[in-house]
């Protein structure tokens, strides 16, 4: 398993699309994606689990990855979160 922190930056305006397309980005890997936020903790893969979160600009998420894939999927995630593509 492999972690990394990053902060969450996005346009409030883009927000729901950027945590949309975090999923489908999330949802290419076969190794299990986690997002935690405090003592909250959701699968990168579902749209309930991280609305759960209630990501919001600026807040900082703890990625983690764990399977064949782990390495490419954490790199993925956290440059994705670092900078959004809508």
């Amino acid at each position: 398993m492999v972690s990394k922190t990053v902060r969450f930056n996005c346009d409030e305006a883009l927000h729901m699309k950027a945590v949309a397309v975090l999923i489908q980005k999330a949802s290419t890997f076969r190794s299990d994606l986690w997002l935690s936020s405090g003592d909250r903790r959701a699968n990168a893969k579902s749209l309930l689990g991280v609305m759960s979160l209630g990501i919001e600009n600026d807040i900082e998420l703890l990625v983690s990855a764990d399977g064949v894939d782990e390495e490419e999927a954490l790199d993925a995630i956290v440059s994705y979160l670092l900078h959004p593509e809508v």
